[in-house]
């Protein structure tokens, strides 16, 4: 039998399930706030893509008519009006991005927000947060979160030169944050942040966080950046920056302005974009950045948006539905589980104790408990995200029939948890 050509069976290792074993789902369609696979057999689907579908899968308003889009051109090596136009409407959103510039991915997106940081700065060091997922590019790999988790980054295709340049602290930590600063000196660029955090579960600042790390890039003549890949638009339309009235110097955005489809975005300050070329000498660009048929659905994510206010309303409503669901079974099994939500998003973790704060805390949680609930929960048509270092997202399709069903099939994969004894073993390790 022939190898599969896929490396490793997949294009994102997140997709093969490895965090919780078994056979990883395969989706063959999704059609709103479910997902089928090759049997037909429909589940509720709280992956949505990891973030980007707030919409759903297949959103009318998303989905039709993008023939007469690609009919345009898909790409034309040249700047076009509904770009321009995307770039304006962004702008009156997001204040802080001055000047902005497209890219295609959120990876591209926050790799070139680091370049312009460092050619902006004349140095080189980033101050990241452990647990943090910026994409795939080498400096957002060490001690990131999501299903990316970097142990030996030699070993891993990452330079040493890198990691020089590289201090890594504890979200949520102030202190350590000053320790780890204290080890750049004056070759700090940038501190690169999520302000909530949605990839080693929910997390979000505690009061005075970001505040302390804007206060500590101004007095280092450094920039702060603020990646909101997952948090603009999924948080509204002012995204993270607007809810905890912080405005950082470059900010990156991406996953759900195009509706599902790739396009992504870096900018800030105008006097800090100015080092770009062609009036400076940092060079970001790409043949499908800012190409037409990613603008154009663009346009029409914002569209909508902002002709559905209350679709906010609606998703936070639901989403609290379920985390009172979730929490009632949680208390019923007589665990101390924290269960949180903000807007559309909700997350509990296999650990005693308060929310997370930080990397510590979200690796402290019981993998095999997790694995267990993953797989019970499929059992009952509930699709959950194959890594317990990611969170519940709804979307404006998910219903309240959903929610119920959902609540449900968690009291049911708790039974089978509580029967095998996983719910007393996580209880209890979450304790040494």
């Amino acid at each position: 039998m022939n190898a599969p050509a896929l490396a490793g069976g997949a294009s994102s290792p997140v997709r093969t399930g490895w965090a919780v074993g078994g056979a990883p789902y395969v989706a063959v369609r999704g059609a709103g706030a479910y997902s089928y696979d090759a049997a037909g057999e429909r589940t509720i689907d709280y992956v949505m893509a990891y973030g980007p579908l707030l919409f759903g899968h297949g959103h009318p308003a998303f989905s039709t008519g993008l023939d007469a889009l690609a009919a345009r051109g898909a790409v034309t090596g040249s700047t076009h009006p509904d770009e321009e136009l995307l770039a304006e409407r962004i702008r009156g959103h997001l204040p802080s991005m001055e000047r902005l510039r497209f890219s295609t991915t959120g990876s591209e997106a926050v790799q070139s927000a680091v370049r312009v940081a460092r050619a902006f700065t004349g140095r080189d060091a980033i101050l990241k947060f452990a647990g943090n997922y910026h994409g795939h590019f080498d400096l957002a790999l060490q001690d990131a979160g999501a299903s990316a988790h970097t142990d030996a980054p030699q070993r891993s295709g990452i330079p040493r030169a890198v990691t020089h340049d590289l201090a890594v602290a504890r979200y949520n930590d102030l202190d350590d944050v000053d320790a780890q600063l204290a080890r750049c000196g004056d070759r700090l660029a940038a501190i690169l942040v999520e302000p909530v955090v949605g990839n080693m579960g929910l997390v979000v600042p505690d009061a005075g966080f970001l505040e302390g790390l804007q206060a500590r890039a101004r007095a280092r003549g450094a920039l702060l950046i603020f990646d909101e890949v997952i948090t603009w638009l999924r948080l509204g339309l002012g995204g993270a920056q607007g809810r905890n009235g912080i405005v950082p110097d470059l900010t990156t955005i991406g996953k759900i302005l195009g509706g599902g489809f790739p396009i992504a975005a870096f900018g800030g300050r105008a006097d800090v974009m100015a080092v770009l070329a062609p009036e400076g000498p940092c060079f970001t660009g790409g043949t499908h950045a800012g190409n037409p048929f990613g603008a154009a659905v663009g346009l029409r994510v914002l569209d909508w948006l902002e002709q559905h206010p209350d679709a906010y309303a609606a998703m936070d409503r639901r989403a609290k539905r379920l985390a009172a669901g979730i929490r009632a079974v949680v208390d019923g099994c007589g665990c101390d589980f924290a269960v949180v939500q903000l807007e559309s998003i909700v997350d509990f973790k296999f650990r005693r104790g308060g929310p997370n704060r930080n990397y510590d805390d979200a690796r402290a949680a019981d993998r095999t408990a997790y694995a267990a609930y993953y797989h019970a929960m499929r059992e009952r048509g509930i699709l959950l995200p194959p890594s317990q270092n990611e969170v519940m997202f709804l979307c404006t399709e998910h219903s309240d029939a959903d929610i119920d069903d959902t609540i449900t099939a968690i009291g049911g994969s708790f039974g089978v948890l509580q029967s095998r004894g996983l719910l007393e073993v996580a209880h209890a390790a979450a304790l040494t």
